[in-house]
């Protein structure tokens, strides 16, 4: 089915059905899961209606109740899924993951599933026209020639005043047999470059800001990830911006940076200034930092007013825990 209304931004990428213990223990001992979904494409997505903003998601599914969980819960967000493809053939991937604050052992089943599937002929189903930003991730081309083949295709098309946004998103075990020097190559085509300092030390060789942005000097916005520390944004040819993250009492990390992916692209889309964009990605992470699940329930207005109106000092001293704001 084609898409026949253009969102403000259209998300690309695999969403697989997501196990986590449901009770304590290692994972070979645990006999109690509970099954989510989760996929950085989809994670963002899901956090925009909440944010104000209309978002669709594209991918193929398999044929089997594990893609038709992930188009119902996905489109239950108020994500548009009418143009999600679902492959008779090939099933819908899973992962594992053992939660924790420290870090989440993640095991992945998705070889051969329906997103690797996928290439260049999606764009015939697509609606393009209108689309305000188009959000894409270095793991769909690593997934499959075909894959990678979609998202040259959508960096290479003529894109009037779309934006498209480009998350590195480097995940080594799925480049064992294929080539990361291509994830350069994709973002020097974006607009928007998302990218932890870890992953663009494996990329490009340097995770500083000020080195990164000369060896990525195309897209007009390249956002440097510090995890705990903050996020350095550069902005065309102005100076680097730091801002510290929010302290957060963490319960599970996984899907944080989707989630400031979106809150940044919601503010940008907004019109927000550099130092607001930044601060409404911190919030969005934190809110999901607080939970065990990939999207997290947005913080209220109250909160999310007050701590973008914070003084630097203020700011800093806020820290967020599941019963509220300490400090600040």
């Amino acid at each position: 089915m084609k898409v026949t209304s253009a969102p403000d931004v259209l998300c690309i990428g695999e969403s697989m059905a997501l196990f986590v213990p449901a009770e304590p223990g290692p994972p070979d001992e645990v006999r109690k899961w509970v099954r989510s979904i989760g996929g950085a494409e989809s994670n963002v997505a899901c956090h925009l209606p909440a944010l104000g903003f209309t978002s669709a998601w594209v991918s193929a599914v398999g044929d089997d109740p594990f893609g038709r969980a992930l188009v119902r819960e996905i489109g239950e967000t108020g994500v548009d899924v009418s143009a999600v493809v679902v492959d008779p053939t090939r099933p819908t991937g899973l992962y594992v993951k053992e939660s924790g604050a420290d870090g989440s052992p993640v095991r992945y089943y998705r070889k051969g599933s329906a997103a690797s599937g996928m290439d260049a002929g999606l764009l015939g189903k697509l609606a393009l026209d209108g689309v305000r930003v188009i959000h894409l991730s270095g793991i769909t081309p690593a997934l499959s020639d075909g894959c990678l083949d979609l998202v040259r295709a959508l960096m290479e098309r003529p894109r009037g005043d779309t934006l498209v946004s480009f998350d590195v998103n480097f995940r080594p075990a799925l480049w064992t047999e294929r080539d990361p020097s291509v994830l350069a190559g994709l973002a020097a085509r974006a607009d928007i470059v998302l990218a932890g300092e870890d992953e663009a030390e494996r990329v490009w060789g340097t995770g500083d800001p000020e080195r990164l942005r000369a060896a990525v000097p195309g897209p007009k916005t390249l956002v440097v990830k510090h995890g705990a520390r903050g996020v350095t944004l550069v902005e065309g040819d102005g100076a680097p911006l730091f801002s510290p993250a929010l302290q957060v009492d963490v319960v599970e990390p996984v899907g944080a940076g989707d989630a400031f992916a979106a809150g940044f692209l919601a503010a940008t889309l907004r019109g927000d200034d550099p130092a607001t964009r930044l601060r409404r990605g911190h919030l969005q992470a934190a809110a999901t930092l607080l939970t065990h699940d990939d999207v997290g329930t947005p913080l209220p207005g109250s909160v999310i007013d007050a701590l973008l109106g914070a003084d630097e000092a203020a700011w800093a001293a806020a820290k967020l825990t599941e019963k509220g704001v300490v400090g600040g």
